[in-house]
């Protein structure tokens, strides 16, 4: 098994975790969720920059698809928005301050 398949798999485990979260009964801290999608994506884009658009997806498609199944709410792809923005920042900040050939 290849890096990319173990840091999608880690991607994946993380938006579901995340989307759990933000899903639970009782849990209304939107400001927290936002920051961990943010730390999050922006992790996995510095981490293994190649595929960061898979990595937003992985990690932020999971909050906006709960909530469009449970509500039928499509506020929540902002939460898409917001793991865009992390992860394509952790893929500069990776490009910028690490060598091209690391990762």
């Amino acid at each position: 098994m290849n890096k990319q398949w173990l840091v999608g798999l880690a991607a994946a485990g993380v938006g579901i975790g995340l989307a759990f979260i933000d899903q639970s009964p009782g849990w209304d801290d939107t400001g927290i969720i936002v920051m961990l999608v943010l730390l999050a994506s922006g992790l996995f884009g510095l981490m293994a920059p190649k595929r960061p658009w898979l990595w937003a997806l992985l990690i932020g498609g999971g909050i906006p698809l709960a909530g469009i199944v449970r509500q039928g709410s499509f506020a929540s792809l902002v939460a898409l928005a917001i793991a865009l923005v992390g992860v394509y920042a952790g893929t500069a900040v990776r490009k910028l301050f690490l060598p091209a050939s690391v990762g």
